[in-house]
């Protein structure tokens, strides 16, 4: 029988890689609400396509326990860019919020490491 944390691990690691993919495909199918807050830090066309591609990516190597951590690293590094997109908008109050699915990926992965240090 599986442990509570691993449970809990994959858990968290489904709902944030289908967080991640519903995030990142407004941004390859270069959605306009997408462009305008992305492009107070610069990213334009392109910019924002690899930008989603990178965070669906992330999402979809989330689910396998052996590219988790790759998985969480692109996932976190396309919502750290938007969050960041965000508070450049001068939307603090939402800059804020959209900390927190990087808050529950940062906790993902230490629950990750702990159990992968267990095993």
């Amino acid at each position: 029988m599986k442990s509570k944390m691993s449970i809990l691990v994959r858990v968290l690691a489904y709902v944030l890689a289908l967080l991640s993919i519903a995030a990142g495909a407004p941004k390859i199918l270069q959605m306009e609400q997408e462009l305008q807050f992305l492009n107070a830090i610069g990213l334009t066309g392109i910019g924002v396509s690899i930008l989603g591609v990178v965070q669906v990516l992330g999402g979809v190597m989330l689910v396998p326990a052996r590219t988790r951590l790759a998985g969480a690293l692109a996932a976190g590094l396309a919502l750290l860019v938007s969050a960041v997109a965000i508070f450049a908008t001068g939307n603090a109050v939402f800059g804020a919020i959209s900390l927190i699915p990087l808050l529950v990926l940062l906790a993902m992965v230490v629950l990750h490491q702990r159990e992968q240090q267990s095993a």
